[in-house]
């Protein structure tokens, strides 16, 4: 599946980063390697484990433009898939469908927009960050819960130990 591979990719960016992340790094977490060319719409539906609909509901609302091919078919420039990567990357973590539409209308008002999207994705950092805390917590205790029952325990790297 194209969107483990992008997990995967941006997981052990993640891994590389000692301290704070860099520009690059956080570069990398959005890049889409091998997105050079134009895409369909089936394209991009695989590359991000979306489906067509929701693409073209991104589109309606405004998150995204989309061109069309002489054929009337739409056509996704690498900068759209870039964005889609990020927006999808947001909603998974919990951003909601308004607050992408603000930032995507602060993105395409220009530079001068740029201290309020950093406000807007502190908050959403701090949200984050909370939300890791609170299922690390949960993990712990159903971890717990597995032990006590006899099962085999995960250390979170996708190994397990005997409990």
């Amino acid at each position: 599946m194209a969107t483990e591979d992008l997990m995967s990719r941006a997981l052990s960016a993640l891994g590389e980063v000692d301290g704070p992340m860099s520009v690059e790094v956080i570069h990398r977490l959005v890049d889409v390697t091998g997105v050079e060319e134009p895409m369909t719409i089936a394209e991009v539906a695989d590359l991000l484990d979306l489906s067509p609909h929701t693409l073209r509901y991104y589109e309606r609302i405004g998150l995204i433009e989309v061109g069309r091919d002489a054929g009337g078919h739409r056509v996704y420039e690498p900068a759209v898939v870039r964005r889609l990567v990020f927006l999808t990357r947001m909603r998974l973590s919990g951003m909601a469908i308004r607050d992408l539409q603000h930032y995507v209308a602060l993105v395409d008002a220009g530079e001068d927009t740029v201290p309020e999207r950093l406000e807007m994705l502190l908050e959403h950092r701090d949200t984050v960050r909370r939300q890791i805390r609170e299922l690390t917590l949960s993990l712990a205790a159903t971890e717990y819960k597995i032990a006590t029952y006899g099962g085999t325990t995960g250390d979170g790297l996708g190994t397990t130990t005997e409990s």
